[in-house]
């Protein structure tokens, strides 16, 4: 390969961690290249972190997706670019047990773009490609010699297969078109502004907040720094807590293992070296000033609670998170959330000033029931929010909605239920169809364009008591389940919705059922309107509480959560039992009358779903929550509670 001096450099992910070091560096050092920048702005992603270079007359960011063809190739022809550097990749293994789909996209896909772009334009002279060791797979415990370049690859984890195969496409372009590329395999790396998913700074922030620091199964894995040196992770966790002063003994546990994860990893680095390349920081020094960065900007990237958890599951999409600062020309501030629990950092660090929150969201359906709880809830939580204006389909609207509040997150409580019920819909299949379908799916790909995770409010009255399911039985409809309930157009337009928002992986869909508050004057509270009924029917039902499960619909946003949930409190409740309740807790003197399913169908237009939901997924990632019983008696008739206690 001849040698050449870049002009315009094209990188690409350089709001990440290792890329905007680079960038930075370059832009700095070298004030005669041109650097123009691409990052779609990850939840891993930072603007912060290219701060430093801001301000630089040779220095261009551009948000974009590098799986946009014809952004690159306007890129790479309007700016004369003749190197690139390609960082950008969904990097955490954790992440691609959970999407590997999105993980496939983006390492494989996203680096096919780059490649072919660089075969259409002719005009590339250099192309780096940002690989990692994982393509290894693990080292022998008793291995002596590390991985070579020549080493078979033998990738254990979705992650590390789709980084090999972006290798295979870039050797393959590299010997097919002859383009000039060379891949580089790195270490786990560390250091400030890395987002705290990694195994350093998640130790760090953890110890800051005085908490165990959690490692995978019994760990025997080593954590290469660099060179031929080694650590394991327990001994990486044992040195944060004696910086921080912690009991390794108390502050260190051993958690659930991931599905698979690699013990060793071992490189031989004298290629490298060959080229002048020698190790300039120790691993004591590197990990002291990480330390230091750390707690003098524990607000960097806001509320990380979600990637602190011993398994995180992050938002991976165009745009997932895009973080600002107010100040441009310093790297002190950032819009995040200040954590109100307790800091641990030394004594010889002033305090940070207070953050701007890391939070806003777009709620629509300002009007409705569930809209207006969110509200109150985000004002109590004191996180920013702002209602849409526009019409969910309307599509023009809802992009001016998103682009005037720039929010993290969007909350569909929108849609037709009908007034004073579903009958309404029956008759009004069209406006049904407009709001329900058309509107939740204009929503859907809107903010799937704009990169943000709209968190759904949908039902559960898709399902009906089956041979599979009897009444009774205790076996809960699950999220992979088919609805099996057609009998109200309402009904029918939510099951359809719901299929089609399963194309969309921005969209956490939430079947609520029968939604109850503490609220028992508002007329759409179930309590409230079967209080009301002369005749009742008496059949148990799965059933929401909004106090208890609002609150966590927020904290799913902010786990940045996916895919359909069951948004039900465990168990079934029947109408007898919640009207047993009422007069225990309400009205002593309450009496109602019952009449059967063929009695109410006389008085009603459509029939109704009756179902019991499955909701051992939510309960499994929110282990407090409550059953139905429960939850009604603490959120809903012991604080509206009128009869002296017994």
């Amino acid at each position: 390969m001849t040698t050449f001096t870049p002009k315009n450099i094209l990188i690409t992910g350089a709001a990440g961690f290792i890329a905007s070091h680079v960038a930075n560096r370059l832009v700095r050092n070298y004030p005669d290249y041109k650097i123009v920048v691409l990052d779609k702005l990850d939840y891993c992603s930072n603007l912060k972190n290219l701060l430093p270079s801001n301000a630089s007359p040779n220095f261009k960011f551009v948000k974009g997706d590098i799986g946009s063809a014809d952004l690159v190739n306007y890129l790479l022809i309007t700016e004369n670019i003749d190197t690139i550097m390609h960082f950008a990749a969904q990097t955490h293994v954790d992440n691609s047990f959970g999407n590997s789909f999105e993980f496939t996209k983006n390492n494989i896909y996203g680096t096919h773009v780059l490649l072919e772009a660089c075969k259409v334009t002719g005009q590339i002279r250099r192309f780096i490609h940002v690989s990692t060791d994982e393509v290894y797979g693990e080292t022998d415990e008793d291995a002596v010699v590390g991985n070579h370049e020549a080493s078979q690859l033998l990738p254990t984890n979705p992650y590390s297969a789709t980084k090999a195969g972006a290798e295979m496409l870039v050797m393959a372009y590299g010997r097919s078109y002859g383009l000039p590329v060379i891949t580089t395999r790195g270490n786990n790396v560390y250091g400030p502004n890395q987002f705290p998913e990694k195994l350093i700074p998640k130790f760090i922030l953890l110890a800051m907040r005085g908490k165990t620091l959690p490692i995978h199964g019994r760990s025997r894995s080593c954590y290469n720094i660099g060179t031929k040196k080694e650590r394991r992770v327990i001994d990486v966790a044992k040195d944060i807590c004696k910086l921080f002063n912690m009991d390794p003994d108390k502050s260190i546990e051993f958690v659930e293992n991931r599905p698979f994860n690699d013990q060793r990893y071992f490189l031989d680095d004298q290629k490298l070296k060959n080229l002048g390349w020698s190790e300039r920081t120790t691993w004591e020094e590197g990990l002291k000033k990480t330390m230091e960065w750390y707690t003098s900007n524990p607000n960097w990237w806001g509320d990380v609670s979600g990637a602190l958890i011993p398994h995180p599951r992050m938002l991976m999409m165009p745009g997932g998170v895009e973080r600002h600062s107010d100040d441009k020309t310093t790297n002190s501030e950032f819009n995040g959330n200040s954590n109100p629990q307790k800091m641990l950092v030394p004594a010889s660090k002033n305090s940070p000033s207070p953050q701007k929150p890391a939070f806003k969201f777009l709620i629509y359906g300002r009007t409705g029931w569930i809209g207006g709880l969110l509200g109150k809830l985000c004002e109590k939580q004191g996180i920013p929010y702002e209602y849409g204006k526009g019409r969910l389909q309307d599509r023009s609207s809802l992009v001016a909605d998103i682009l005037a509040v720039k929010p993290t997150h969007v909350f569909n409580a929108a849609g037709v239920t009908g007034r004073p019920n579903v009958d309404w819909c029956e008759s009004h299949k069209t406006e049904t169809i407009r709001t329900n379908v058309a509107g939740t799916l204009t929503l859907a790909d809107v903010c799937r364009e704009q990169g943000l995770l709209v968190i759904n409010y949908a039902t559960g009255c898709i399902f009906e008591y089956d041979a599979a399911h009897p009444e009774g039985s205790g076996i809960g409809f699950k999220e992979e389940d088919t609805p099996n309930f057609t009998g109200s157009f309402y009904s029918k337009t939510k099951a359809m919705v719901e299929e089609l928002l399963k194309e969309y992986d921005n969209v956490c869909t939430l079947r609520v059922r029968m939604p109850i508050s503490s609220d028992l004057n508002n007329p759409r509270n179930f309590i409230t309107k079967i209080s009301r009924y002369n005749k009742v029917v008496n059949i148990p039902n799965s059933m929401t509480i909004l106090d208890e499960l609002l609150p966590i619909s927020i904290e799913m946003a902010k786990r940045n959560l996916r895919g359909i949930w069951n948004f039900t409190n465990p168990g079934v409740v029947s109408h007898n039992e919640i009207l047993e309740m009422y007069r225990e807790y309400i009205n002593p003197q309450f009496k109602w009358a019952n009449f059967t399913l063929e009695e109410q169908a006389k008085v009603i237009v459509a029939p109704r779903s009756n179902n019991e939901m499955d909701a051992s997924k939510l309960k499994k990632e929110f282990p407090e929550l409550l059953s139905i019983k429960e939850s009604l008696i603490k959120y809903v008739f012991g604080p509206n509670r009128k009869t002296p206690v017994a």
